[in-house]
Parts: C-alpha cells; sequence; structure tokens
C-alpha cells in the first residue's frame, strides 16, 4: 500500500495559449525510469538483508547498546573516515591500532575478532578500541567483556597516539579531478519580495509572469539565434557547476522517519539540507515547465529503505540534479535556483505561488530560430529512436559489470553470501555474453552461466584485474593483504630472537626482509583501495551517466508522443463550420440575426487565436526537440564520454605506476636477504 505510486494530480494554473490546464498530469515518479529493471530500484519493499555470519551489524548494536562512547572513541574514527563515509577498510582499522603500540599479533586478533569482511562498520571500530582498551589493562580480549562493560556504562579508553596516525601513505588521491579553472560563481540571490526575479540580474530580460518562479531561460520572443557551433560554451565540459550530496542521516519518529540530505555546489556559498520530498516538488515543476526538455527522472521512494538502497538513491539523485544544473536552459529555472540556495524550500514554497506554466506559453520562436530547424528532423528522430532502446541495454550491461569488477576490485562482495547479493543487486544475475549480433531476444535467452567467462574477460581487458572466483568462501585480496600485513608483522615480532641465542645474522636478515614485506603490502593494500574508491566515484558515475542520458531520452520520446498533440485540425473543421452558419444567418436576415452572428464571430475568433496559438507551440516543440538532440544529446554523449575515457586511462596508468613502483621498492629492498 505505502509503495503504490502517487495517483497522478491535475495541476491547473492559467495559460496563454488556449487551453485551460497544464499539459502534464504526470507525478514525476509515476513512471519512473527506475521502475522497469533498468537499476537495483524497484517499487518493491527493501528486502531484509540475509544476516552475515560473524560479527553482523546487530551483534555489536547489542555489545554497545547505549552506553556512553568516550571521545577518544569518535575522534578515532573521524581520523580513520574523515569523509564520513560509514565504514572504513581493514588495512585502516589496523594502522589506528597500530598508534596503540600492542603487538601485531594482538592486533592481529582483535582485527579478526570484530570483522571478517574487508572494510569494518563504525560499530565494529568501536568495539576494536574497546578490545585494545582491554588488551592494555591486561585483561581478557572478548567480545563477551565488551559487552560487560557496555551494559555498566564503562567502556575503556584506549590509549591512541593518533598524532601518528596518517590517513594513507598513497600517492593516488580517490576523488574525482577538479578543474583548475572555473567561471566566476553567480552572484547570490537577492531577498525575496513578490516578484524577485525581476531585480535578480540573473534572469533580466525573462518576460514577466504574475506566478512566481515562472521559466526563465530558452528561445525568447524576436532573439536571433544563438545556437552556433555546438551551442554551448568553448570547453563546456570542463566549466560545469559541480554538486555532491551527503546524507546527513535520518530525523522524525518512528513513523515518519524520513533521511535528509545535504546538497553543496562549487558554485554557491553555502550548502543547503533537503528531504526526498523536496527533490520530488522539484522535478514535479520542472516536468511540467519542461515537457520537451531533456533530463533525467529521480529515483523512487521505497519504505524501509536499508543503507543500500539509501546509497544507490543519493548517488541516482546527484546525478540527476548534476545535470539539471548544467542544462543549457533548465539550469537557469528560478525554482530550481530557489531549491540551490533557499535555506528552508519547504517554507519558501508555502508563501509563494509557483507557476506551473508550460514553457511554450510565454516563449516564441522568431523567424531566424525557425530556420535553423532542418526539414528533415522527424527523419533524424526516427533515427535516433531506433539506438536509443539498444543503447540502453548495452549501457546497462556496462555499468552492471563495471559494479561488479570494481568490487571484487576493493574486495567488497567476495564474502558477502550470494543471497544478499541477490537481494540487493536483482538484475545483476542475468548478464548476456557480449557479442556483435547480440539481440534483444538472445539477452532474453541467457542464462547466469555466461556471466563468470564475461566478466573474467572484461575484468583482464578492461582494469588488468584478473579476479578471484565466484565462491563465498574464497579469500579476498584487499581485506585479505591488510590481515596478511599483521600476521607477518605478529611472525616477526615472534622471532624477534633467535633460538640461537647469540647474535644470528641469517636469523635476522630474513626478519627484517619480512619487515619490508608486510610494509610492501600494507602500501598496496592502500593503493588498490584508494583506486577502487575513486573509480567507485568517477568511473561508476560517470558511465551511469551515460546510461540516465538515453534513459531520459526515451522518456522524452514518450513525452513528445503523449503531450505534443494540439486541436488545430478539430478547430479548423469548426470554423470552417461556424463560417457556413455565420453565412446562412446573415443571408437570412431573421429576427434578432445580428446576436447569434455576433456570438458565431466571437467563436471563430477564439478558435482562430486558438489555432495561432497551437501552431506557435508546434513550431516551439519542433524547435525544443532540435536542440535537445543536437545541443544536449549529441555534445553529452560524446564529449563526456571522452573526458571519462581519458581520465579513466590517465588514473589506471598512475595507478600502475604505483603499485610497479610498489613491488619494485620491495625487489630492492629483499635483494640482500641472506640464505646461509
Amino acid at each position: 500500500m505505502f509503495n503504490a505510486p502517487r495517483p497522478a494530480q491535475r495541476y491547473v494554473a492559467p495559460t496563454s495559449n488556449g487551453f485551460a490546464s497544464s499539459y502534464v498530469d504526470d507525478n514525476p515518479l509515476a513512471s519512473s525510469v527506475y521502475d522497469d529493471g533498468l537499476d537495483p530500484w524497484s517499487a518493491n519493499p527493501s528486502p531484509t538483508p540475509t544476516p552475515i555470519p560473524q560479527a553482523p551489524a546487530s551483534v555489536f548494536s547489542a555489545v554497545i547498546a547505549d552506553a556512553t562512547v568516550p571521545s577518544i572513541y569518535h575522534r578515532a574514527y573521524n581520523s580513520a573516515d574523515p569523509e564520513g563515509t560509514g565504514d572504513t577498510s581493514v588495512n585502516t582499522l589496523s594502522r589506528v591500532l597500530s598508534t596503540s603500540s600492542l603487538p601485531a599479533s594482538t592486533i592481529d586478533r582483535i582485527v579478526n575478532l570484530v570483522s571478517s569482511r574487508p572494510r569494518v562498520s563504525k560499530l565494529e571500530f568501536f568495539v576494536a578500541l574497546a578490545l585494545v582498551a582491554l588488551a592494555q589493562a591486561g585483561k581478557d580480549v572478548s567480545i563477551e567483556q565488551v559487552a560487560a562493560l557496555s551494559s555498566r556504562n564503562t567502556l575503556p579508553e584506549p590509549t591512541l597516539d593518533l598524532d601518528r596516525f596518517q590517513p594513507t601513505t598513497s600517492t593516488i588521491v580517490p576523488t574525482v579531478r577538479r578543474n583548475s579553472t572555473l567561471p566566476p560563481p553567480r552572484a547570490p540571490l537577492p531577498a525575496y519580495s513578490d516578484d524577485p526575479w525581476n531585480t535578480n540580474t540573473r534572469f533580466n530580460g525573462l518576460p514577466t509572469n504574475t506566478a512566481f518562479g515562472a521559466p526563465s531561460s530558452g528561445l525568447a520572443n524576436a532573439a536571433p539565434s544563438t545556437l552556433a557551433g555546438t551551442g554551448l560554451p568553448d570547453q563546456w565540459w570542463d566549466k560545469e557547476e559541480s554538486i555532491k550530496i551527503t546524507v546527513l542521516g535520518q530525523q522524525g519518529f518512528i513513523l515518519n522517519r524520513y533521511t535528509v540530505y545535504e546538497v553543496n555546489s562549487n558554485r554557491r556559498e553555502h550548502p543547503v539540507v533537503r528531504r526526498y520530498s523536496e527533490f520530488v516538488m522539484l522535478w514535479d515543476v520542472l516536468v511540467r515547465r519542461y515537457p520537451f526538455r531533456l533530463f533525467p527522472s529521480l529515483p523512487p521512494k521505497r519504505v524501509g529503505a536499508d543503507e543500500q538502497f539509501i546509497e544507490q538513491r543519493r548517488r541516482g539523485l546527484a546525478r540527476a540534479l548534476n545535470f539539471v544544473v548544467n542544462h543549457p536552459v533548465i539550469k537557469e529555472d528560478g525554482v530550481l535556483a530557489t531549491f540551490l540556495s533557499e535555506p528552508s524550500f519547504e517554507a519558501w514554497r508555502k508563501q509563494n505561488a509557483v507557476s506551473l506554466e508550460e514553457e511554450s506559453a510565454s516563449k516564441r520562436v522568431d523567424r531566424t530560430e525557425e530556420m535553423t530547424i532542418p526539414s528533415d528532423l522527424e527523419e533524424k528522430i526516427v533515427v535516433v529512436r531506433g539506438k536509443v532502446v539498444p543503447l540502453i541495454e548495452q549501457w546497462q550491461r556496462i555499468c552492471i559489470l563495471a559494479e561488479r569488477i570494481i568490487k571484487r576490485r576493493e574486495a567488497a562482495a567476495v564474502r558477502t553470501p550470494p543471497a544478499l547479493r541477490r537481494a540487493f543487486l536483482p538484475t545483476h544475475f542475468t548478464l548476456p555474453t557480449l557479442s556483435p549480433s547480440s539481440t534483444t531476444a538472445s539477452i532474453a535467452e541467457s542464462t547466469v552461466s555466461s556471466a563468470p567467462s564475461m566478466t573474467g574477460s572484461l575484468t583482464q581487458s578492461f582494469l588488468g584485474f584478473v579476479p578471484a572466483p565466484e565462491h563465498p568462501t574464497h579469500p579476498d585480496p584487499q581485506g585479505d593483504l591488510a590481515r596478511l600485513t599483521n600476521t607477518l608483522r605478529a611472525v616477526v615480532e615472534v622471532n624477534e630472537v633467535c633460538w640461537r641465542g647469540d647474535d644470528c645474522e641469517l636469523s635476522n636478515g630474513v626478519r627484517q626482509g619480512l619487515e619490508q614485506v608486510a610494509a610492501h603490502t600494507q602500501r598496496h593494500s592502500e593503493i588498490a583501495e584508494l583506486r577502487s574508491r575513486a573509480l567507485q566515484d568517477s568511473l561508476l558515475e560517470s558511465l551511469k551517466a551515460q546510461r540516465d542520458l538515453y534513459l531520459a531520452t526515451r522518456d522524452l520520446f514518450i513525452r513528445h508522443d503523449r503531450l505534443s498533440l494540439d486541436q488545430v485540425e478539430r478547430l479548423k473543421k469548426r470554423i470552417e463550420t461556424n463560417s457556413v452558419k455565420l453565412d446562412g444567418i446573415r443571408a437570412a436576415q431573421k429576427e434578432n440575426w445580428q446576436e447569434e452572428a455576433e456570438r458565431l464571430t466571437a467563436a471563430i475568433e477564439k478558435d482562430q487565436a486558438t489555432i495561432a496559438a497551437q501552431l506557435s507551440r508546434r513550431i516551439f516543440i519542433r524547435a525544443c526537440m532540435w536542440h535537445e538532440l543536437r545541443v544536449v544529446l549529441h555534445n553529452r554523449e560524446n564529449a563526456l564520454l571522452t573526458k571519462a575515457v581519458q581520465g579513466f586511462a590517465r588514473d589506471e596508468h598512475e595507478y600502475a605506476e604505483n603499485v610497479a613502483n610498489n613491488w619494485m621498492s620491495l625487489t630492492e629492498a629483499v635483494e640482500n636477504m641472506p640464505f646461509e
């Protein structure tokens, strides 16, 4: 019941084009592109995750319970997870614990007690710190002991030298490259008034509307053509506004809880806090104002959403918002600007009337602009229509495969039980074999058995990494590298004193060589972890943005087919009928014929005005479609893909060099290990 789509609502707004209401009657989520199996979102409730054996998060929730956590716990965790992602790697946990001066064997035991996976949650991290404190006090190091202390609200405080801890020793930066030169930030919005857009320099020269926040860009009345070349500024791909969305947490009571997001722009001074329903309100306005513009749908809502779904939705919201703020027309919309700048969007929309009038009602295409529309536009649209569905299928498979490979690369899914993976990624297990002759029918007939070989071949060619076998108990490379480092250091500690009792050069030389191996395995683990995170945040999001672009194109054609219809032919027939009646009345000149003639004349004039408005709308729709295909689709599907591929190649080259340099350094360090 709660997950059913909201019923479509008709928003009635005064228009100047002869119609009494909006052309768009759809809820922006009623036909979400993510409900058709193309993404790991669906209209079904979130599945209950299969509990992971060996210390799941619920166990540690019971261990910590409601005990007061000492401040040193939070300071240590903030050092390990400065970006607030909610978890950290086994490698980072090990390096934090190494600041406690405990033996490597004890640290290895603690790490293995709290987690068997490559990453540890915040609760697991806290339990590990409590175990460190117990070890430092010479007490029993066990989960039961931590639970007993927690029940008495006396969690012990470990002694850590956090000044020794460095977030990473890798030279690879796990963030998307930022542009060194950006256009100057736009002027902040002025104080709101009854019609603030007329006082804002960003919206000068726009048609005045009685309702607040009318569309504020596009093809203006009698404006000269601006569609020269690509229709976009030079090197526009390096000048785009960048929106970052982070999850702040949940608010509200049990039956009315909602997730809060922080929206931060690189061109706006202050971030704003938004909830999901406010994104829906914004999209509702944009869909109704710009039905013939190209922009993606929002990811849907889900009752009882788990962390996996919330993270997927956060990324989907970020991609959608980044698209509209960089759309050459929609980016100047008044409500969009308010959404990105007004501290309380909910309060603002209650105080201001928002126009839902379609873009074509207040804008016209001049003769010069009309002449730029090619006569074969319909043929071009047919060509694009034929490509969209196959492109969506292929890009979706690319996204799925890339995500699998990245997950294996950071060893985040290897130990996860298969049932849990199926719950989170329902579309990831029906992949066909890639071949030039693939068809839609072959896609439907493909089996799960084709996935491993395809994944393996793509892994080796795409990322240069040989994946581990698909088995839930197979050891993962990255998580075990961190554990291998701890174990090697424990071996070194045990063999610190030679059994011969004298100074043994052979024993000491081998021990020093093992120390070098431990140091270099730790460094390799750090390099792999950072590169995996960078791939997740840059390459994978770029691939999904490409897929979203074709999904948005498909939806644009659907809206065009449904909303571009008009009543011109019917009105022409009615005018002909009324004209014949009028001629007959004038010829007969019966009693009170003047009143009837005036009524028919007024009806004919009204229909003629409506026809003129609808013919103008036809031209405007054609101009919109040509603009979206030529300026938005053509440029974004090519230029942004070029940027992503070039960035991927550069970063992979840098990553490979770092890995090679690390092992070359180890080769030099162990060259003189003794044999006798």
